[in-house]
């Protein structure tokens, strides 16, 4: 006769009855192991993400519900943005069922989905085509869990399946039937002599997992081999057909044996270590007292400089407070005297009352001798009422404390060590333009772990709104995502460890008017390169002045100049706000920018002249007979003239008639301002980003960034703050 199997597991029932408390440590310890990382609990029917994590089935479930709903729900203000840690609601069984279907998809028009996110490592998995399906469940774990809880209830009973109520204790579980029973249903189910007595069995037990694991791909194939790959377990069928076919497999018991042995060595190594763990454990809690000690030491500090501090406002307190009551006193000490001269006026005072007794004298040359003085006091008195002024003044405007440089000074208090310089801003490198670039140097002695770049944004009536803070690495920063036509203040501290040194002189740059338009020179559209000469990024272009212009110098003699190369930006402008900056070579003779529209390049490159009379360009700058002409101010076309390091301003109705106020040293960068919406163009002094002449300009076409080159000269685009500096700033 057959007898029934045992197993390791009913061993441990047997050996935890016998030495409970060492198996409850054991457990205790590894608690931490055994928590869901999504829903902070013990695992249930947990599955082995691809990243070999484990989760809950029913949180992946919940948070591959709570992915669908936030796609298709994205302007929803009730979709879900709760972090994947978090306890989820159960979502309806409905929704669960149609997320567990093979070929679950977000909407009709994506693919299946193939990404998860891993709230073990907080990176985005691939369960692939077969999504949950496709995941192994973590019976390992879910022993293990089985276990802690059977030590966690104790005493606690499984009750018989079987048993008619009341149900008694159940002494077995069967792994076969997923049933637990007692003795006597035990010998009923599973009767000596049949199939049912087979059965493998364990000791009481609410975890039931199948004996044989089976391939998820292929529901009807068992798990037979491992591929080295991937590192997850498959069917033959995965090898031969599947996705595993060039893979390299190896069988489940040679994989079982070297996972194995690799585990029991890691294991055996961490044991051996045991004392080098406990030492580093040790000294990680002397090391926690000293922080504590250290850090109660430098709040004692930072508490005696405070109250320093406060010993210096008590006493400028006490100093201002008493300044103020003396001047109080004096104040109303002259406003009683005041009023004590001005009571002596009334009938019953004493001035009054004496006069009339010094009218009572009837010898002459007494009355004479008294009235005199009287006379002059009643006479003062008599003025001070025509003119009555008091004392003092009620007002304290002088004594009004000024805080203000002292409130910032505080708002800006930090740690500080004499010994590392302020660092400073380098303004010639840096820039603003479609971004902020920053560089700034510090002396090698006091290098610097890292550095803080505050920035803020001056508003038009000077309100000091508070510093936006980036850690830095390097010495130079892009600053992105700056407001247009605003001035910024910038300035930068050094850090080495927790000491801070002063803040470095603040520098103030001032942002384009609209957002910063990126074209190229068109190389296709009007380029004449026989006389000019485009780089390969064709962000430059030069004249040459040859053997052109010395065929020309026949007509330059009877007055006319030679004709204008003229190159255009290969993206044109149709609507909205747009700037672009350039530079002009400073050995350039003649260089025309600004903005052309589509019908008047048409114009130009069509009909090609030799020689171009200043007349035909009315706002060429040149003062050349076209100075009392009237002209529409409104022309499809808008060209500065530039050269011999000067930049001529057009006339206009506006201007002075006097040319040196049209004639203005050239900028280092000319930036330009289009106003498609409004029909207007500006140029800008990009040094000090200050515009030097404005009109209207006819946006009815297309408008276009041109220029024009005559002798020789060179025009460079301005380079944007591009990402390379972002890409240098990460290498850091």
């Amino acid at each position: 006769m057959l007898l029934p199997k045992r197993n390791f597991r009913s061993t441990w029932v047997a050996q935890f009855i016998k030495h409970p408390t060492s198996a409850q440590v054991t457990i205790k310890n590894i608690e931490r192991e055994l928590i869901c990382p999504a829903c902070k609990e013990l695992f249930t029917h947990p599955l082995i993400l691809p990243c070999q994590h484990s989760i809950c089935h029913k949180c992946v479930k919940e948070l591959l519900l709570t992915l669908d709903d936030s796609f298709n729900d994205v302007g929803s203000d009730n979709s879900n943005q709760s972090s994947p840690r978090l306890r989820l609601p159960s979502p309806s069984m409905d929704k669960i069922d149609r997320i567990s279907r093979p070929g679950w998809k977000r909407c009709s028009l994506t693919p299946r989905t193939t990404t998860f996110p891993c709230p073990g490592c907080e990176h985005d998995v691939d369960l692939g085509e077969r999504g949950i399906n496709g995941l192994f469940r973590n019976f390992t774990l879910e022993t293990i869990v089985e276990r802690y809880r059977q030590a966690a209830r104790a005493a606690t009973a499984i009750m018989c399946d079987l048993c008619k109520p009341p149900p008694q204790e159940s002494t077995k579980s069967c792994m076969d039937c997923s049933a637990s029973y007692c003795n006597e249903c035990f010998k009923i189910y599973h009767p000596w002599g049949t199939a049912k007595a087979q059965h493998e069995y364990v000791g009481p037990t609410t975890n039931f997992r199948p004996k044989i694991l089976m391939c998820p791909e292929h529901e009807t194939e068992r798990i037979n081999m491992y591929c080295e790959l991937c590192r997850r377990p498959v069917c033959h069928l995965c090898k031969l057909g599947g996705n595993h076919s060039n893979h390299r497999v190896t069988t489940m018991s040679s994989a079982y044996k070297t996972l194995k042995e690799k585990l029991s060595k890691d294991i055996d190594y961490l044991i051996g270590k045991e004392s080098q763990v406990k030492s580093q454990i040790s000294e990680l809690n002397l090391l926690m007292k000293e922080t504590e000690c250290n850090g109660e030491r430098a709040k004692e500090e930072a508490i005696t400089h405070f109250e320093k501090l406060y010993e210096i406002l008590d006493e400028r307190k006490s100093s201002v407070l008493k300044a103020i009551d003396t001047s109080k006193k004096l104040r109303l000490d002259k406003f009683q005297t005041q009023v004590e001269e001005y009571q002596g006026l009334l009938e019953n005072s004493g001035l009054v009352g004496y006069a009339q007794e010094v009218l009572k004298e009837t010898d002459q040359s007494c009355f004479v001798q008294t009235a005199k003085q009287l006379h002059f006091r009643i006479q003062k008195a008599t003025e001070s009422l025509k003119s009555f002024r008091p004392a003092a003044q009620t007002s304290f405007e002088d004594y009004v404390v000024n805080t203000s440089k002292q409130t910032e000074l505080l708002g800006e208090l930090s740690f500080f060590s004499s010994g590392i310089e302020a660092p400073e801003i380098n303004e010639e490198q840096s820039k603003v333009y479609n971004n902020a670039l920053i560089n700034w140097h510090h002396p090698e002695k006091d290098k610097a772990d890292s550095y803080v770049l505050e920035y803020r944004k001056i508003n038009r009536d000077e309100e000091m709104l508070p510093w936006n803070e980036i850690e830095v690495c390097g010495t130079s920063k892009v600053i992105s995502d700056l407001e247009s036509n605003c001035n910024y203040a910038f300035r930068v501290r050094a850090y080495k460890g927790s000491i801070s040194s002063p803040c470095s002189r603040e520098l103030v740059l001032h942002t384009p008017p609209a957002p910063v338009f990126n074209f190229l020179f068109d190389d296709k559209c009007g380029y004449n390169n026989e006389r000019l000469l485009l780089n390969l990024k064709r962000d430059r272009v030069e004249s040459r002045a040859g053997f052109n212009l010395l065929l020309a110098a026949e007509r330059i003699q009877v007055g006319y100049y030679t004709s204008l190369d003229y190159i255009i930006g290969d993206v044109g402008i149709t609507k909205g706000k747009h700037f672009w900056a350039f530079r002009v070579e400073s050995y350039s003779y003649l260089v025309k920018a600004g903005v052309a529209s589509s019908d008047k390049l048409q114009e130009w490159l069509r009909s090609p002249r030799d020689a171009v009379s200043p007349r035909y360009e009315q706002d060429s700058g040149h003062d050349s007979g076209s100075e009392d002409a009237c002209f529409d101010s409104s022309q499809p076309f808008t060209l500065v003239t530039i050269g011999m390091k000067k930049v001529f301003i057009p006339k206009s109705a506006t201007s002075a008639n006097e040319p040196e106020n049209r004639v203005l040293p050239m900028p280092t960068s000319i930036g330009i301002f289009l106003d498609h919406d409004k029909g207007r163009v500006a140029f800008y002094d990009m040094d000090h980003m200050k515009c030097l002449y404005e009109r209207q300009v006819d946006c009815s076409h297309t408008m276009y960034p041109a220029f024009a080159l005559m002798g020789s000269g060179g025009v460079q685009l301005e380079e944007p703050v591009t990402a390379k500096y972002l890409e240098y700033q990460g290498d850091m």
